[in-house]
């Protein structure tokens, strides 16, 4: 090849790699202006109740996997069976739960549960005096938890 054909060609390809370097440039900040700054809470609920159903199906996979294999003990079966029908309950008692906060009036709501505490997220900017007592008539009744144990988080 001539020198002067290269040259064309590195001038060429100069020009294109600016060319793209001002279009990146220029859609990223068009695409930065089109997206919201804000996240929804209808968002936050999908998104906290998609991740929740993904972990407990995986832990019951995990239990499953230990129920069938056939180098896991007596006990280990046994631990692992009653692991997942106590987490069954758990789920169940958890849609229960949501189901009547949600028929107090709140668009939507999520449980989380431990041992001991449970913690309610609805979607409120603020609870009055009567929500809450409310909310937590509705987990007293249904979970039998303590009043200390019970945390209500509005989430906007």
């Amino acid at each position: 090849m001539k020198k002067r054909t290269k040259i064309i060609i590195l001038a060429v390809m100069v020009v294109l790699l600016g060319v793209t370097g001002y279009l990146n440039v220029a859609l990223n900040n068009s695409v930065k202006d089109n997206v919201p700054t804000q996240t929804t809470t209808a968002s936050y609920f999908a998104s906290y109740r998609q991740d929740r159903e993904a972990r407990r199906d995986q832990e019951l996979l995990y239990y499953q996997a230990i129920v069938e294999s056939p180098s896991s003990s007596e006990e280990a079966i046994k631990n692992a069976d009653q692991a997942r029908i106590n987490l069954i309950a758990q789920m169940d008692k958890e849609l229960v739960v949501e189901g009547l906060v949600k028929g107090l009036g709140f668009k939507d709501c999520v449980i989380t549960m431990s041992t001991a505490n449970v913690n309610v997220l609805v979607d409120a900017a603020v609870l009055t005096e009567n929500e809450v007592a409310q909310v937590v008539a509705i987990i007293q009744e249904q979970l039998g938890t303590e009043l200390k144990n019970i945390k209500i988080i509005p989430v906007e």
